[in-house]
């Protein structure tokens, strides 16, 4: 999952305490499940709990409840919090997600990377807009950093450091040329061919199976009436609510609308009657056994290929989410690969 560390993300922080800020109940920090607190699951106690050690570094139940949340914020609606069934997931995703940061975070370290004075500040500024007061901000302080502006500073430091080793090793690693971008689409043509395909709106006369020689012909005139009806309508409504009016097929309830059909799914007397229409004609009647059928042709899409220039933008973006996710997979083996994780 792409997720982009800057200090937006860094309000992630806070975000699994900002009902205890905006709550003002001092006590929120010891009582995690307590009604002032509907962030948290009732029977979920968050009591600085280690979860996992990362070459010595600890990290809590804090922070791995912190990350459910971000993965999952719909949580935080319902009184329940995770859904059972999927909460093993969840938290699975969220301790092999606090694990990662980490690993990035002790390379960026090992590197000797820095974040200068300035860059904290404007962060540190960024980060506080988020609270209505100076007093809503010393609250998220005592609740998560013991009320210490250095730890909070330290925390502001490690997550710039986090982006800027994934913006060098997988975001810039990430990106797609236009030569790459041309390799591909030139290599997998199937990918932006589109048959042919029809937009109809249908009125058809089904009489019942094994209906008797008058109810036949009574279909037959109820056909004729509705055909010469239908081919003085002068558009897309008149014709529907004939449709609605008149018709026997199922389409009848969407004013006859079929949308667009690839003809490949289509009778082949419609798609043979659609090749010598214009869009906006009526058909003309189409007799199958016993059943009337005809159709507005509403739109009639050749077979071809779509353009570079008509999918490069989002191929370009699928192609780099997909390569994102693969680069930083890479990364992640890479940093395990020498490191001692332990899941406590």
């Amino acid at each position: 999952m792409k997720r982009p560390f800057t200090i937006v993300a860094l309000m992630l922080i806070g975000s699994f305490a900002m009902s205890q800020v905006a709550s003002h109940a001092p006590t929120a920090a010891a009582n995690p499940a307590s009604a002032n607190n509907p962030t948290r699951e009732p029977s979920r106690q968050v009591m600085g709990k280690p979860v996992a050690r990362v070459n010595g570094t600890i990290l809590t139940d804090q922070d791995l409840v912190r990350e459910m949340y971000t993965i999952f914020p719909y949580a935080r609606q319902h009184s329940g919090g995770f859904p059972v069934t999927i909460e093993p997931q969840i938290r699975q995703g969220a301790m092999e997600m606090i694990v990662f940061e980490e690993l990035v975070y002790q390379e960026a370290q090992r590197r000797k990377m820095a974040i200068p004075l300035a860059r904290t500040n404007r962060a540190e500024a960024e980060f506080k807009k988020q609270f209505s007061s100076v007093t809503e901000f010393q609250q998220f302080l005592r609740v998560e950093f013991n009320g210490s502006q250095q730890l909070f500073r330290q925390k502001i430091n490690r997550s710039l450091l986090i982006q800027d080793l994934l913006k060098v090793e997988v975001d810039a690693k990430s990106h797609v040329t236009d030569l790459q971008l041309k390799a591909f689409y030139d290599k997998n043509p199937a990918k932006f061919e589109y048959p042919e395909s029809l937009a109809i709106q249908s009125i058809s006369i089904l009489p019942p199976k094994n209906a008797s020689p008058d109810v036949l012909k009574e279909a037959a005139t109820r056909a004729e009436e509705a055909f010469q009806q239908a081919k003085a309508t002068k558009d897309y409504k008149d014709f529907g609510l004939l449709a609605e009016k008149v018709s026997d097929d199922d389409f009848h309830v969407n004013m006859g609308d079929h949308k667009m059909v690839e003809a490949s799914k289509l009778p082949p007397e419609i798609v043979k009657a659609a090749a010598a229409m214009k869009p906006g004609q009526v058909s003309e009647m189409i007799r199958v056994g016993n059943n009337y059928t005809f159709f507005r042709l509403n739109a009639h899409v050749h077979a071809g290929k779509t353009s570079l220039d008509q999918v490069k933008d989002k191929l370009r973006s699928d192609l780099e989410k997909e390569k994102y996710n693969q680069v930083r997979s890479d990364l992640n083996r890479k940093l395990r690969k020498t490191a001692k994780v332990e899941v406590l």
